[in-house]
């Protein structure tokens, strides 16, 4: 067990809060806004309506929401003091960038409120983009302009992200670690292989290669505008390579890859598509290899939370979501010979655990 004297606990917990406490803040304060612009923007459109009424679904309230995101990030404090990953660097960039970022992310509002007041989320469906991806991609998700397909929104995404969970996005992330710490456990890194599907700007690939330098892995998504951002923020990194393709046809030999990641990809797919990626993620891993899935919490995970998770879709252009939170996982995943290893909660998001049967490649 790894092992860290009182001084360095001290600096490490001082240091982490300080990091995760300012992000926390920052994005806190972007929600609020965000909440008084769509309200002025509600009386101005109809100055006669009144107040809204308060949402009449059990939904947890902010106390308890807090101390559950509290609970998130004290275990991402106890991973790093256990020395599963070191002290994480979010990479989030200058001062400047960070502005230029909330800039990108309030300028879209009105249109997002649009496109949200009358339901139009098929506006990436076009004659320029009709064909080039599945019909269920070329979607105005979350109603955000460009859906995944645009430079502007791999840009805005992050901060976007961070908005709706209250700056714990990257900790969540960070969840599906340990499980690969110990898959990983005294095996020679640069030996290993990885692949990370619908990997989008890269940010949890970031949290590898801190993790593990030495190790190759991939990151694989639809998007090339979120492909080349994702190239930019892991310049910094070697033994790591970006691909535009679809997680349907992953463009990897069979039993090819040690491990396989996913992170807020499958309450993104249709059923039939589900079933096709969680086909490939088998095909893919060899014997004893490991795949593990972060998503959104599923209904009665969490029973305080079932009535959030049933309103969530209703805010946000999110059309397989439904499907999503009612899916077997555990049974999906047998019929490709992928056993449940473990599921355990990450705030408002779970980690889902399964290895491949068969003996464990060297």
């Amino acid at each position: 067990m790894h092992m860290i004297d009182p001084l360095s606990r001290i600096v490490t917990r001082a240091a982490y809060g300080a990091r995760q406490l300012s992000r926390v803040a920052w994005y806190l304060g972007h929600g609020l806004a965000l909440r008084r612009i769509a309200e002025a923007q509600r009386r101005r459109e109809r100055p006669n309506c009144p107040p809204r009424a308060r949402i009449g679904a059990r939904v947890p309230d902010r106390r308890r929401l807090y101390s559950d995101m509290a609970t998130l990030f004290l275990q991402d404090l106890t991973n790093v003091e256990s020395g599963i990953y070191p002290l994480p660097a979010d990479h989030d960039g200058s001062l400047t960038a960070f502005f230029r970022r909330s800039r990108l992310f309030f300028e879209d509002l009105p249109e997002i409120h649009r496109r949200r007041e009358r339901n139009a989320y098929h506006e990436v469906l076009n004659k320029e983009t009709i064909g080039t991806r599945p019909r269920y991609y070329l979607q105005n998700f979350h109603f955000q302009s460009g859906g995944w397909m645009t430079e502007a929104s791999a840009e805005r995404y992050d901060t976007q992200v961070e908005v709706l969970l209250n700056g714990s996005a990257n900790a969540m992330r960070r969840q599906a670690l340990p499980p690969l710490h110990a898959a990983f456990a005294g095996r020679d890194k640069r030996k290993l292989s990885l692949i990370d599907i619908g990997c989008g700007t890269g940010r949890f690939l970031d949290f590898l290669k801190q993790a593990w330098p030495r190790l190759p892995a991939l990151g694989l998504d639809m998007s090339e505008a979120y492909i080349k951002h994702a190239r930019r923020h892991l310049k910094r990194w070697s033994r790591i390579g970006l691909m535009v393709g679809n997680a349907e046809a992953i463009p990897v030999p069979d039993a090819s890859q040690d491990a396989v990641t996913s992170h807020f990809l499958f309450h993104e797919l249709p059923l039939k598509v589900r079933r096709a990626v969680i086909s490939e993620c088998g095909r893919v891993l060899k014997p004893g290899g490991r795949l593990v899935l972060v998503d959104s919490l599923q209904r009665g995970d969490e029973p305080d939370y079932d009535e959030l998770l049933a309103l969530f879709p209703q805010n946000y252009h999110e059309p397989y979501y439904q499907s999503y939170i009612d899916e077997n996982f555990r049974t999906l995943a047998e019929n490709y010979r992928l056993s449940h290893v473990e599921s355990y909660k990450a705030f408002v998001s779970k980690v889902m655990v399964f290895d491949k049967l068969g003996p464990r490649s060297a």
